[in-house]
């Protein structure tokens, strides 16, 4: 079973459609800061999370859960503002900025994996993606350059490249 956290207006046949609005197509209807989602333990072998972490103040609470319905091995698909998107600011309903070291920390991968009760055993991609529209020829060139490797990626975030600013991340996570 697939689970979409946070659809909207995005419904995906074969999915199970979750949103906090009960809009036409979403077939659970759940309050995202309410834990736990109605969802057994271990029941789900794919969850995306798309456009919506970045508007839960707990997020960490909420990755925990889908960590726990999420059956061994199963994964779980992100798409997050990167925090050099216009897009992270201007939308007054974002209360969190990502970078590409966010996600490391849920992952039993990094030093300080002791931060939550919880860990995914795998992150399994960071990708930062960039604007590709006619007005911008320079990032068809710099998102395969910062993504190269996890050390291109922090070149990038930690020098004066980040003035060409990236879109989105896409992350995933492994059980």
């Amino acid at each position: 079973m697939k689970l979409n956290v946070g659809c909207g207006t995005d419904i995906r046949p074969g999915w199970i459609n979750l949103d906090s609005v009960a809009l036409p197509g979403v077939d659970v209807c759940h309050d995202l800061n309410d834990m736990p989602l109605p969802f057994e333990s271990n029941s789900l072998d794919q969850i995306l999370c798309q456009d919506i972490l970045e508007h839960i103040h707990g997020y960490p609470r909420l990755l925990k859960d889908l960590h726990r319905i999420l059956k061994p091995g199963g994964v779980v698909d992100i798409r997050v503002p990167h925090f050099t998107s216009k897009d992270a600011y201007s939308d007054p309903t974002h209360v969190r900025l990502f970078s590409v070291w966010t996600f490391v920390y849920f992952s039993s991968q990094h030093t300080r994996n002791y931060y939550f009760d919880f860990a995914f055993s795998e992150l399994r991609v960071v990708h930062v993606c960039f604007d590709r529209r006619l007005g911008y020829p320079w990032n068809y060139l710099l998102e395969p350059l910062v993504n190269l490797s996890r050390t291109a990626q922090n070149v990038y975030e930690g020098s004066p490249l980040r003035v060409f600013p990236a879109t989105n991340l896409l992350v995933t996570l492994v059980k």
